[in-house]
């Protein structure tokens, strides 16, 4: 019972990180599909996500330096 607990708080992020990488992935073929610059999915609201989740580590570790 208590291996189960870690992994049902597992669930939601896992979730979430579904969620977010299928919005990011069709606003990159949406983006692509309008010749739009290579950059242009990083800009909408799911690519900005997924770089602030990316550098959230970073951005703490250089605060708590």
């Amino acid at each position: 019972m208590s291996e189960l607990i870690p992994l049902l708080k597992m669930v939601p992020v896992l979730l979430a990180a579904i969620l977010i990488g299928n919005w990011y992935l069709a606003e990159f073929k949406k983006a692509r599909a309008m010749n739009k610059p290579w950059y242009a999915p990083y800009l909408s609201l799911p690519g900005l996500m997924v770089i602030g989740i990316i550098l959230l580590p970073v951005v703490v570790w250089w605060i708590r330096r």
